[in-house]
């Protein structure tokens, strides 16, 4: 049982990264404005929007997910060192995102009949008073993205670089994707200027 689970952890995460990282440089691309990002959207969504890939991409967020709080529930009572107590702390977090981040796209798709496009991500990044959850909410999953990678490459890597090379690079790791988050609301957000949000899109909010 456990070997299984920890196989579908592995490669339902290994999925789950290549479409995060295609997904965080998509967001990335708002710095260059709103066409740019469309346009890097249109063309990764050739891929990820066949019907096929969609379906194994929601497979791998619930295997993710399962197998993630399974091993979280087999350490709860178990002493562990600082990577480890890391690695199931962003991983708690990255279960919580990738259902509520999920479910909300489906939604905006199937009942709010959306586009889910940058205006759908960024609608509560711009409007009053929900930046004061969405901020920290997009910051900490990027943030807890890379913090789960420099939690695991100071278990693997030390074996590599060493122990004290690898916790440099996990260091550096974790502050890479504390930057990448910030630059992320910081395009979303226009510059921290704020970015005009379409009316439909306005209305998932209630507004």
């Amino acid at each position: 049982m456990r070997r299984t689970t920890v196989a579908v952890h592995y490669w339902s995460g290994l999925l789950l990264a290549v479409f995060i990282f295609a997904h965080l440089i998509n967001h990335l691309a708002v710095l260059a404005g709103v066409p740019a990002h469309r346009a890097l959207m249109t063309a990764l969504r050739t891929v990820y929007r066949q019907p096929l890939v969609e379906a194994v991409l929601l497979l791998a967020v619930l295997g993710q997910v399962g197998t993630g709080l399974w091993q979280a529930g087999q350490l709860r009572r178990r002493p562990l060192p600082a990577a480890a107590r890391v690695q199931l702390w962003t991983g708690l977090y990255l279960a919580f995102f990738l259902l509520v981040h999920t479910g909300a796209v489906l939604a905006g798709r199937g009942y709010f009949g959306l586009d889910t496009n940058v205006y759908y991500a960024a609608a509560g990044l711009n409007t009053w008073p929900f930046p004061l959850f969405f901020g920290p909410y997009y910051l900490l999953a990027v943030a807890a993205v890379f913090g789960h990678l420099a939690a695991v490459h100071v278990r693997k890597g030390a074996a590599v670089f060493g122990e004290r090379a690898a916790h440099r690079q996990a260091w550096a790791l974790g502050g890479l994707g504390v930057a990448l988050g910030l630059l992320i609301l910081y395009g979303m957000t226009d510059g921290l200027r704020g970015l005009p949000i379409p009316p439909a899109y306005l209305r998932t909010l209630g507004r």
